[in-house]
C-alpha cells in the first residue's frame, strides 16, 4: 500500500499554502487598498495590510466620477451574448461531432483543432474587417460576435458527449428517438458539469477581454469595463485607492458567477466516464 509519510504530507501542504499565498495575496492587497481612506499613507516604507479606517468612499467616488456601472452593464451584455452563444453553439456542435455520423466529420474536427494552434492576434485583422463589413463596428454585438462560439469549448463538449456510453444512444435509436431527442433526454442531463465549465470559461473570457473591445469600440458610451478601467487609470493615476476600487468592481461579477456554478464546475472537471 502506498502511504504518505507525515513529512511528505507536511511538504505538500506547505507548497499548497505557498501557491495560495502567491495567488490570493495580490487580490487581498487590492481589496485592502480600495478600503483605505485618504488619511492613510499607502506609500510608506512599511505599509499596513489592514486599513486603519476602512471606508467605502472610494467605491462611491469611482461611481460618481466615471460611468463604471454603464461600463459594467456593457460588459454584462457582451458576456451574456458570448455565454449564450457558447452554451448553445458549442453544445450542438460537440454533440454532432461526438454522436452523429456525417461525411467530413474528421476533416471538420481537424479544422477545429487547427484553429487552436493560431494565436488570436493572427486573425484579429480579418475579424475586424468582417465585423466592419457587417456594420457591427463600435457595437457591443460586434465585440461579442467573434467569441460567440469558442473552438476549445466545442472540443470540451465533444469530449463530454463521447463519455456517454454508446449503448444508451443505440437503445434510443431503436426506440425511434431523433437526434434532437437524444440530445435533450440523454446528452444534456449527462454533460451539465462540462456545460458549467464552458459557461464559466466563456463568461470570464468575455468579461476580461481587453484588446478586441479596444479595437472595435470608439464611442466611450459603448466601452466595456476592461477598457473603461484604463480610463480610470489615467483619470485617477495619483490615487491608487480609486484604481483598486475599480478593479474590485470588475472582479465582483466573476466571483459571483464562479460561486454559483462552482459545484457544477468541479463536477465537470472531474467527470471522465459515465456509468449507464
Amino acid at each position: 500500500m502506498n502511504t504518505v509519510s507525515a513529512r511528505e504530507k507536511a511538504l505538500r501542504y506547505a507548497l499548497l499554502l505557498l501557491v495560495l499565498a502567491l495567488t490570493v495575496s495580490p487580490f487581498l492587497w487590492q481589496l485592502s487598498t480600495s478600503l483605505k481612506s485618504v488619511q492613510e499613507d499607502i506609500y510608506t516604507r512599511t505599509p499596513s495590510f489592514l486599513p486603519q479606517h476602512p471606508t467605502l468612499a472610494n467605491y462611491a467616488e469611482v461611481a460618481e466620477t466615471v460611468p463604471v456601472w454603464s461600463y459594467a452593464a456593457n460588459s454584462l451584455v457582451v458576456a451574456v451574448i458570448v455565454v449564450a452563444g457558447n452554451a448553445v453553439g458549442a453544445t450542438i456542435a460537440g454533440f454532432a461531432l461526438a454522436k452523429l455520423r456525417f461525411r467530413g466529420a474528421k476533416l471538420l474536427l481537424g479544422l477545429f483543432l487547427a484553429t487552436l494552434v493560431l494565436p488570436g492576434e493572427v486573425t484579429i485583422v480579418s475579424q475586424y474587417v468582417t465585423v466592419r463589413s457587417l456594420g457591427l463596428a463600435d457595437t457591443l454585438l460586434g465585440v461579442a460576435l467573434p467569441g460567440a462560439i469558442g473552438m476549445l469549448n466545442v472540443l470540451l463538449m465533444r469530449t463530454a458527449f463521447q463519455a456517454i456510453p454508446r449503448e444508451m444512444d443505440e437503445a434510443a435509436i431503436i426506440d425511434g428517438a431523433t437526434a434532437w431527442q437524444r440530445l435533450r433526454h440523454i446528452g444534456l442531463p449527462n454533460v451539465r458539469g462540462m456545460l458549467s465549465v464552458v459557461t464559466i470559461f466563456a463568461f470570464i473570457g468575455a468579461w476580461d477581454d481587453f484588446l478586441w473591445p479596444l479595437i472595435v469600440l470608439t464611442d466611450p458610451a459603448n466601452y466595456t469595463l476592461t477598457v473603461g478601467l484604463q480610463y480610470l487609470n489615467g483619470t485617477f493615476s495619483a490615487n491608487p485607492r480609486l484604481i483598486a476600487a475599480g478593479s474590485m468592481i470588475s472582479f465582483l461579477p466573476i466571483m459571483i458567477v464562479f460561486a454559483v456554478l462552482q459545484r457544477f464546475f468541479f463536477k465537470g472537471v472531474e467527470e471522465g466516464a459515465i456509468k449507464g
